[in-house]
């Protein structure tokens, strides 16, 4: 038997003569592994695309013309940074123009400083209390000199009258001056709306990321909701992907996921599964996954393919035998067992490539001595020396 399971192979020392030889004359020299079962950890491949985490398409929310580009296509900018400066003359002229109403209406209202006076103090209201109670003042000399009979009947009237109209002023004033202070209420906030106007003629970025296109130039006049430019966050990139319906219950949000993209074919890209659909699309019998993947120098580009590997909880027990044992012609895969010095081809069904090995799911048992390699030029009933392959890596990886 043979002492370990492991990952690597040695090269057969045989040589095209040897292996002619090996079938009636000189044992033919070859390196030998034996077949066990091991637990293997289950990974799910499949296709996807990276996508940026955000993407959206930035407009103008006034009129005005574009003075001056700040940001233009490939230009990493932060969120607030400005993109587009608008020309602002005519804003900030009704800006002042607000701000003068505004004043004005304050004053109307008898405003010192920052502070309104109540609405019973303010100048009208308090200019028709005095007549109204000087009117009130007048007519009670009249009621007591009519009482003496001092004063004709119509001066009686009239001081009467007098009151009544003064006390209709006086309404009159502290209704004009409720109407002054909703006035100044409407005034405070065409100040803000004009504020805020002359605000939005810089455009700024909503987000972190990277102008990936330029929409206006400099001079061209915008209305509102005009598109100025495209904006994506770059990091970290949305991995969408579907997986077939049979893995998902040995998935869950928060497994790690390793990517390959053509543009870096040779560097493992690690990322962390954050989505999962809940139901599975009825054509293509599969889920549909949602991962980040981090891209803080942005060498990856929205939009690009990705092969995705996702580790999952499920472990089976399994055979797996190097890939260099397996020889296929025609379709049909065999490994050739040693027994008593010599090969008997075995085929196999094989399931999942797994870097330098692959999974036997029949055809060989566990306990065989196969060949570990150099297997092409093998055939049925060769006479064999075997030796022992030295590996040593009996779990894992690759790619």
């Amino acid at each position: 038997m043979i002492a370990a399971w492991a990952a690597s192979v040695v090269a057969c020392s045989g040589s095209a003569k040897g292996r002619s030889e090996g079938k009636g004359g000189e044992a033919l020299a070859v390196n030998v592994v034996e077949v066990r079962q091991m637990e293997l950890p289950r990974e799910v491949e499949a296709v996807g695309t990276l996508n940026a985490r955000d993407e959206t398409v930035v407009s103008a929310e006034v009129e005005a013309r574009v003075a001056r580009l700040a940001a233009d296509m490939g230009d990493q900018v932060k969120a607030g940074d400005p993109l587009v400066i608008l020309d602002a003359e005519k804003l900030r002229y009704r800006v002042d123009e607000q701000r003068a109403a505004l004043e004005q209406t304050r004053a109307r209202l008898g405003a010192r400083g920052p502070d309104l006076p109540p609405i019973e103090q303010t100048p009208e209201v308090l200019s028709t209390l005095a007549q109204r109670t000087e009117a009130e003042q007048r007519l009670a000399r009249a009621r007591q000199l009519a009482e003496r009979k001092l004063l004709p009947a119509e001066e009686l009237e009239r001081a009467q009258t007098q009151l009544e109209t003064a006390r209709a002023a006086h309404d009159a004033a502290l209704a004009a001056a409720r109407n002054l202070r909703a006035e100044l209420t409407a005034r405070e906030a065409a100040l803000k709306g004009a504020d805020r106007e002359l605000h939005d003629t810089v455009v700024r970025a909503p987000f972190d990321g990277v102008v990936a296109e330029r929409l206006v130039s400099p001079g061209q006049f915008v209305r509102v909701q005009t598109p100025v430019m495209r904006l994506v966050r770059m990091h970290p990139l949305r991995l969408t992907a579907e997986i077939p319906e049979r893995f998902a219950p040995s998935l869950r949000v928060g497994h790690a996921l390793s990517i390959r993209v053509d543009a870096y074919p040779d560097r493992d890209i690690e990322g962390r599964l954050t989505r999962m659909s809940p139901d599975v699309n009825l054509k293509s019998r599969a889920f549909a996954i949602e991962g980040d993947v981090p891209n803080a120098d942005g060498a990856l580009k929205p939009g690009t393919f990705a092969r995705v590997r996702i580790k999952t909880d499920r472990i089976d027990r399994t055979i797996v035998v190097p890939v260099s044992a397996v020889q296929t012609r025609y379709g049909r895969s065999v490994v050739f067992v040693v027994r008593d010095g010599k090969l008997a081809a075995s085929e196999v069904k094989l399931g999942d490539r797994l870097g330098p090995r692959v999974e036997v799911l029949e055809g060989v048992a566990p306990g065989s001595v196969i060949v570990a390699d150099d297997v092409e030029g093998l055939a049925e009933g060769m006479t064999v020396a075997a030796h022992a392959a030295d590996q040593k890596d009996p779990s894992g990886g690759g790619r």
